[in-house]
């Protein structure tokens, strides 16, 4: 993760990240996703009390924009759940979250199945995942034409976090 931390903060100018998993695994989840499966409120996350976020928070302040898409399907999983309810802290560390069903846009969005990071548009950080969303690898690449594409895409057919929420608002409370 230092790697890819020390990537990041590289950039100067974008950072764009597209997520195309239903669940992911990442042992510092762990305890707060099963308080979350529990109904059991979660600690406020914000730049203030993640170590993450006060980078983005940072970085957004001295100029860098960062994006994210998260193209997803419904029924929303439990990791779903849990993970819309906290990105509205990376919305206050000043990230534009955006959310994209593949079920409205099938022929634009069913090609999207590979994550990755899209630093300055001049570095892809394609990101490698098991089955269970265990990350297996990163492998950087400089060719990105087909990244920006696809970045291009995702932000066309996305809506922000704080407009699709109230969409999901039963789903996502029939998990508590």
């Amino acid at each position: 993760m230092d790697e890819l931390i020390d990537l990041l903060r590289s950039a100067r100018q974008s950072v764009f990240r597209l997520e195309t998993l239903s669940s992911y695994t990442a042992a510092g989840e762990a305890e707060l996703l099963r308080a979350f499966e529990e109904g059991l409120p979660l600690p406020p996350r914000d730049p203030d009390t993640d170590p993450w976020l006060r980078m983005v928070a940072d970085s957004v302040r001295d100029g860098t924009s960062w994006s994210r898409v998260h193209v997803l399907d419904r029924p929303l999983s439990d990791y779903l759940r849990f993970e819309l309810l906290g990105y509205q802290g990376n919305v206050a560390a000043g990230e534009d979250v955006r959310i994209a069903e593949r079920a409205t846009h099938p022929e634009a969005l069913n090609s999207m199945t590979r994550d990755f990071w899209l630093l300055d548009e001049a570095l892809a950080v394609i990101m490698e995942y098991d089955h269970e969303g265990r990350r297996l690898a990163m492998e950087p690449t400089r060719k990105v034409s087909g990244f920006v594409g696809q970045r291009d895409l995702a932000m066309r057919y996305s809506v922000p976090l704080l407009d699709y929420l109230p969409l999901v608002q039963d789903e996502i409370r029939r998990s508590w």
